[in-house]
Parts: C-alpha cells; structure tokens; sequence
C-alpha cells in the first residue's frame, strides 16, 4: 500500500487544495492530508477548525485521512510509515521553497520522496491569505472555497478581524 502524505497549513482549505488532493487521491492508496501546526505563522483557524473543513469537503474521497500535527514533517512521515510526502505548486517561487524543503526532508530521511502537482488554472493565483483578505472585506469568495465551508470560513475572518479591534 502506497501512503502519500499531503501537508500544509490550510488555513483555509481552497479549491486549490481540494483539487489537489482530488489528484493526490487517486494517484495513491491512502492519502493523510495533514494539517501542519507552524509556531511562527499567526493562523485564522484553529488546527481542529481546518481539520474539520477538510473532513467536510473529502467527506466522499474514500482514502482519505485528515491530521494535524506541529512537529517536524519527517517525524510524522516516519511515524506513518510514508511513502510519499505530495506537495502543490503555484508558480516558480512555490517550486524555489519547495524544492529546498523537499531536499532537507530527503537529507533527513532518505526515503522522503517528493512528488509535486502542479496547481490548475485557478490554484495557480491562489492562496488562503489571499482567500482570508477578500473575506476580510466582504467580498465574494465562492469560486475559491469550497461551498461547504464558505459560511465558516466568513464567520472565522469576521471573529479574527473583531478580536484585532478590541
């Protein structure tokens, strides 16, 4: 059985990372779609928040397992016994950070292997900062989330944005 892992911060899953891990799924056995915890990223949603909006939007992927985790990536990928750690890429600057990121986790465990998937029309201009700053201000963010989460995501700016007033 061949497991991918796919990381990242998520704050908030796009369509972007939902069309991703689509792909990553059936490229694979078993997909972990891990939440990453970073401690020097100020983050909109809880981990247990972007758990909870990844489980709602793969709800139908069958190989899917969602996780969140705020230690080393290489660590966790020992833990599960990888194969494969998936990595998204937007531009040319994604692939500068995430081949470096890709050689350090290689260097710290030789079976690390990196695959990247290129990001689809959409993806390719988006990000969950640039998501969380339309929904900062009201605009329309329908056609970059996911409809499920849509609501949620509005409602966690608006807290954010609230809680920086007070």
């Amino acid at each position: 059985m061949r497991t991918a892992i796919y990381p990242g911060s998520f704050d908030p899953v796009t369509c972007g990372h939902l069309d991703i891990i689509k792909r990553a799924a059936r490229l694979f056995d078993k997909l972990i779609v891990l939440v990453s915890v970073n401690p020097t990223k100020a983050s909109c949603f809880t981990p247990e928040e972007r758990v909870d909006f990844i489980k709602r939007v793969t709800v139908n992927i069958p190989n899917i397992e969602v996780d969140s985790y705020d230690g080393l990536l290489i660590d966790y990928f020992n833990l599960k016994k990888a194969d494969v750690i998936v990595k998204g890429l937007r531009a040319m600057s994604d692939f500068e950070y995430e081949f470096q990121m890709a050689l350090v986790n290689k260097d710290l465990c030789y079976k690390a292997e990196t695959v990247f998937l290129c990001a689809d029309v959409v993806g390719t201009f988006l990000s969950s900062s640039m998501v969380k700053q339309i929904a900062l201000f009201d605009g329309d963010i329908s056609s970059y989330v996911p409809l499920e989460i849509e609501r949620d995501i509005m409602k966690g700016v608006k807290r954010l944005k609230k809680s920086e007033k007070d």
